[in-house]
Formats: C-alpha cells, sequence, structure tokens
C-alpha cells in the first residue's frame, strides 16, 4: 500500500499565546504568517498587520491575544498554533519538541554548540533544566530547558 504522509500542526495552550509564539518564533526560525487577505509589505511585522485587522473586523481588544501561529518559511516544517487557556502549566506536558540544534556533532564539539544555542534561547526567555552528557553508544547529550511558560522541549 503506497500511504502519502500527513501533514500536522503542533499546538500549544498559552496564557500569553502572542508572547509564547514570539519566542517560539525566534527559537525555530519560523515566521508569523500575516491575516488572511492582507499583504504583508517586507520589513512590517505581521503581528502589526494582525492588530490592524482584528481591530477592523471588530475583535474586541480583550480577545485579540487568543491565539496565534507560526509557519516554516521553507514551507517543510509543521505549522504551530497557539490557543490561549486559563489556567497555568500544572504538570509536565506529554508531548515536547527537540530542537535539533548540533545536527552532525559529537563530543565536545557537539555540546558546545547546545550550550551556545543554549544561551540564545535563555536570552529570549527561556530556563536551563539539567545538561544530560553524552554517553556512548545510546546518548550524543542533550540539554533540557522549558520554554517561558513552562513547556519542556530539548536541545539535541
Amino acid at each position: 500500500m503506497n500511504r502519502k504522509s500527513r501533514e500536522f500542526q503542533v499546538s500549544f495552550d498559552a496564557l500569553d499565546p502572542k508572547a509564547l509564539s514570539t519566542f517560539w518564533r525566534d527559537a525555530l526560525g519560523y515566521v508569523h504568517p500575516g491575516p488572511p487577505g492582507v499583504e504583508v509589505p517586507e520589513g512590517t511585522d505581521p503581528l502589526d498587520a494582525w492588530d490592524e485587522f482584528l481591530e477592523r473586523v471588530g475583535v474586541p481588544v480583550e480577545q485579540r491575544n487568543s491565539r496565534s501561529a507560526l509557519e516554516d518559511p521553507d514551507g517543510e516544517g509543521p505549522r504551530i498554533f497557539f490557543q490561549q487557556v486559563p489556567e497555568d502549566k500544572v504538570a509536565k506536558n506529554r508531548v515536547h519538541l527537540d530542537l535539533r540544534a548540533a545536527p552532525g556533532l559529537q563530543g565536545d564539539e557537539r555540546m558546545a554548540a547546545l550550550e551556545a544555542e543554549c544561551e540564545r534561547l535563555v536570552a529570549l526567555g527561556a530556563k536551563r533544566i539539567q545538561r544530560f552528557e553524552p554517553e556512548q553508544p545510546l546518548s550524543l547529550g542533550f540539554i533540557v530547558m522549558n520554554d517561558p511558560e513552562g513547556n519542556e522541549f530539548c536541545l539535541d
């Protein structure tokens, strides 16, 4: 049987969808898409275009940060959707992202690349949790982190 793989979307519950999507945009190199039917000029922030669009179509101010989305500018990775929920995260997330921050690297070179990416993400609002050293042959080493809302992810 010849089956085609399915496209999928990764969804996050968030207290602040705009802020959390901005963190993941910068972490992944993704982009915020523009509003439907709106051409966003080069150099213009799509989030500003969204604010103008939502005001124009009459969305109340208190509902304008209820969702956000990201897309891979290369069209290869999944769309990521952020939806506002009223409750704080209270337990470990059951799905998390592993960011491939050191593909093809091993040993000290790999761990140095992971540390550099960790520093960059901490500056964006992430929190470092724990570093796991390489344990050949099963693990090349990784760093566990939390995004700004406490969702766990790994630098791998």
